[in-house]
C-alpha cells in the first residue's frame, strides 16, 4: 500500500490495551465531527462506553497516529456473530487532519481487513449532509441508498487471496516495527 500521511503520522491497528487512546480521540472530535460519526449528539459517557468495546472479538479498529497520539480512526464490527459476511465500518478524523486523504488510507486498510475476514458486505452509514463519507464511499465505488436522513453506502469486498493476507500481514508487521521504534524514541529523546 502505497501511503503519503500528513505530518508524518502512521496508520496501524489498535492493540485491545489502547482502548483509552481511541476513547481520548473521540472525546476531542469538534462536535460537528462527533455528530457526524455517531449520527447525532452523544454524551461522553456514550462515547467512553463506545470506545471500551474496541478491544470485543468481531472489532477492529485502524488508527492514524501522528507523534503517537491516536487522531483518526476507521473501525470495522461483524454485524452478528464473530463470523458474520456482513459488516460496518465508521470513521473519525480529527479537525485538522481531515482532508489530507487520511479517511482514504483507513478504508483502504479496513476493506483489506474485511476481505480477510471473509465480509462479503460492508456498510457504511452517515447522514445525508455527510458530504465527505459520501465522497469517501463513492471512491471505492460503494452503492448508496437515501433512507430517511441518512445514506447507506454498500461495498462489496473481493474474496481474500494468499496476497490480500500477506498483504494485511506485512502491513502489520511493519506496523509494529514503527510503532516500537516510534517509542523507544520518545524514551530516549523526551522533548
Amino acid at each position: 500500500m502505497h501511503e503519503h500521511l500528513p505530518d508524518g503520522g502512521m496508520i496501524r491497528k489498535l492493540w485491545i490495551s489502547e482502548t483509552d487512546a481511541y476513547r481520548g480521540h473521540l472525546l476531542r472530535l469538534d462536535r460537528e465531527s462527533r455528530h457526524r460519526r455517531f449520527s447525532g449528539t452523544v454524551s461522553d459517557e456514550f462515547i467512553a462506553q463506545h470506545a471500551g468495546t474496541a478491544g470485543e472479538l468481531g472489532v477492529l479498529v485502524h488508527g492514524f497516529f501522528v507523534d503517537g497520539t491516536l487522531r483518526g480512526a476507521a473501525e470495522l464490527r461483524s454485524l452478528g456473530s464473530v463470523f458474520a459476511r456482513e459488516g460496518e465500518a465508521a470513521f473519525s478524523i480529527e479537525q485538522p487532519w481531515q482532508s489530507h486523504g487520511v479517511g482514504t488510507l483507513l478504508l483502504e486498510r479496513t476493506l483489506l481487513s474485511a476481505r480477510n475476514r471473509g465480509i462479503k458486505s460492508l456498510q457504511m452509514h452517515c447522514l445525508t449532509e455527510n458530504q465527505r463519507m459520501q465522497q469517501l464511499a463513492r471512491k471505492f465505488d460503494a452503492e448508496l441508498s437515501f433512507d430517511f436522513g441518512s445514506v447507506v453506502g454498500e461495498v462489496d469486498p473481493p474474496r481474500s487471496t494468499p496476497l490480500s493476507l500477506m498483504r494485511e500481514a506485512a502491513a502489520d508487521a511493519h506496523s509494529m516495527a514503527t510503532a516500537i521504534l516510534d517509542v523507544q524514541s520518545r524514551l530516549f529523546n523526551p522533548v
